[in-house]
């Protein structure tokens, strides 16, 4: 409904426009697949009101999926109130669904860090009230059938939509962001510039729950990329020094450490986290001059508020305000700074969003990647975008700090957002941690060294500190000095959510299988590789569980196109296959 224009009861057909082909082809600097391509049909349906303006729902369908949007028409320039969308999906109400509850408007919330609810009914009540947070994934009850909802290509006049907490006769809505979120700043309706659309509510559809990992459909729905030269673009590793030792971002002395670190592995960059304005022993222009005599790049982070949070960590203020903003990524952009992750934006509402928009664009032109936290969900912008690396929208590694009940559920939740949240665009689940935090991990080390490949993320900040991964083998240490941020292919032959997972991942030549289990039962994975050998064959280095969950063991052999890989994974347990010519 549009500022009191009723399009939801007595439309009239008007016309049909199309069918018509589909080819979406492009490549991007990291992601899933460097090279996307899909090819579907088109057409849009056009609608009168009551007053006879017109309304299109605009149509797509490809292999894995479809899609739709609403579009109006209008003189340009004119301006509409979204009032409501009345949106819904009907689902079977015997089918199985794994979701998450959308945050309650808090200091840190939303954020798209709840737990997943694994394989729960149609209709099962929303713990927080307010609403189940996209991306929603489902089976039928035969589990023949399954598909992922969720929303593409939100531009930035529009809120991000979330879906009811109730499901009557099995129908999900569309629901609104909460009024408190941003502290209460920003409207909850949007208001269109015309002519105009919604953003795409779509369906990845597959046959096995694999088909939806390997899907790129929220990003070949969402606009091609902005951005004219992306050869300054890099996706990597990177070093980070928070989750070991949160105070260290004040001190010079450890990020000068961890630089050093990165050089040591041959990692790309170092990410200096929160209140690196105010450091002892030294400031943060000792800290660039080292990294780059080291050839690392340096990462620094920012609040993003701003009215819309209260949120002390410093740098703040510096990112709402369009000038100050610009001001500061050309000062960023002369000390030689590769990019910036940004935190802390607590809202879904349009004014935020636009801020999501307003921060990529004003960082483009100074050259700079960006990674958002606290954070909405991907919703293709990385196609947008493509500087954008990773955004967090999970209930990650730093959970092992504040949240007792992590190491119990972080096996299980591991499992399924691969299925689920990784999806839809990158993910910085900050992974690898070896050591125990706060609340000690209970997942076994090979576990922690395959997240690296089973979370797909332009950026990978690994979590633990310098000791942690010194304290290594030789070859597991090379495994992580080489396993990429950025692959060509992905494919997912084997898993289900909440279960486990396999993942098959390709950078050149050389393929990485990992595998996840996410319960407390030991678990035999035999997998056919001949879709992953050439004829020739492959020689393979293994990373499996050993003998006890803190114990990794690790065999080499080569591989031909008649093999299976036959691995016993621990309960909680992981492994890494890598196959190269």
């Amino acid at each position: 409904d549009l500022d009191g224009a009723n399009f939801r009861d007595g439309l009239r057909f008007s016309h049909v426009e199309g069918p018509t082909p589909v080819v979406i082809d492009y490549t991007l600097p990291h992601g899933k697949r460097r090279h996307a391509h899909n090819e579907g049909r088109a057409m849009a349906v056009v609608f009168q009101n009551a007053v006879g303006r017109e309304m299109a729902i605009e149509l797509r369908a490809f292999p894995d999926g479809a899609a739709f949007r609403y579009r109006l028409d209008a003189p340009r320039g004119e301006t509409q109130r979204l009032e409501a969308e009345h949106t819904g999906w009907r689902l079977p109400e015997d089918a199985r669904l794994w979701m998450h509850p959308a945050d309650r408007p808090g200091t840190y919330s939303p954020a798209y860090e709840t737990y997943y609810e694994n394989e729960v009914p149609v209709g099962t009540a929303c713990p927080t009230g307010c609403g189940w947070s996209f991306p929603v994934l489902f089976r039928t009850a035969d589990g023949r059938h399954w598909g992922l909802i969720t929303e593409a290509n939100l531009g930035p006049e529009y809120f991000g939509g979330r879906l009811t907490a109730d499901a009557p006769g099995g129908l999900y809505r569309i629901r609104f962001p909460e009024p408190a979120e941003g502290l209460g700043t920003g409207e909850l309706q949007p208001t269109l510039t015309l002519p105009g659309h919604s953003p795409w509510r779509l369906v990845i559809l597959g046959d096995r729950p694999g088909a939806l990992v390997e899907s790129t459909l929220v990003q070949d729905l969402s606009d091609p990329s902005r951005v004219p030269e992306t050869d300054w673009i890099r996706p990597g590793r990177v070093a980070w020094s928070w989750w070991s030792d949160q105070p260290s971002p004040r001190d010079a002395r450890k990020q000068i450490a961890f630089v050093d670190f990165a050089a040591e592995m041959g990692w790309e960059y170092v990410l200096v986290d929160a209140n690196w304005t105010i450091m002892d022993h030294g400031n943060i222009h000792d800290v660039l001059r080292h990294a780059r005599e080291k050839g690392v790049g340096v990462l620094l982070w920012y609040n993003s508020g701003g009215p819309h949070n209260r949120v002390t960590e410093k740098p703040r203020g510096t990112m709402a305000d369009p000038d100050v903003r610009r001001f500061e990524f050309d000062l960023l952009r002369r000390w030689g700074v590769r990019g910036v992750k940004v935190d802390f934006f607590q809202s879904d509402k349009p004014n935020v969003i636009r801020l999501y928009h307003d921060i990529l664009r004003d960082a483009a032109d100074h050259r700079l990647m960006v990674n958002f936290h606290g954070c909405t969900l991907p919703r293709g912008w990385s196609r947008t975008w493509p500087h954008l690396m990773s955004m967090e929208a999970v209930r990650g590694e730093e959970c092992y700090i504040f949240d007792p009940a992590f190491p119990e559920r972080a096996p299980q939740q591991n499992v399924i957002t691969p299925f689920t949240r990784n999806v839809v665009g990158p993910m910085d689940y900050t992974p690898a941690g070896l050591s125990d935090n706060r609340y000690p991990r209970l997942t076994t080390t090979a576990h922690e060294l395959a997240l690296p490949v089973v979370f797909e993320s332009g950026w990978i900040h690994f979590a633990d500190a310098p000791d942690a991964y010194r304290a290594l083998p030789a070859d597991v240490k090379a495994y992580l000095r080489t396993v990429p941020a950025a692959w060509d292919d992905t494919r997912c032959p084997d898993g289900y959510p909440g279960r486990y997972i396999v993942i098959a991942r390709r950078s050149g030549e050389r393929w990485y299988l990992a595998g996840l289990n996410g319960t407390t039962e030991p678990r035999e994975i035999e997998l056919p590789l001949k879709p992953f050998l050439p004829a020739a064959g492959a020689q393979g280095w293994l990373l499996a569980d050993g003998a006890a969950p803190r114990e990794i063991a690790t065999s080499r052999r080569r591989f031909v196109p008649g093999d299976a890989l036959k691995v016993r994974l621990a309960p909680r347990g992981g492994f890494v296959l890598r196959l190269e010519p």
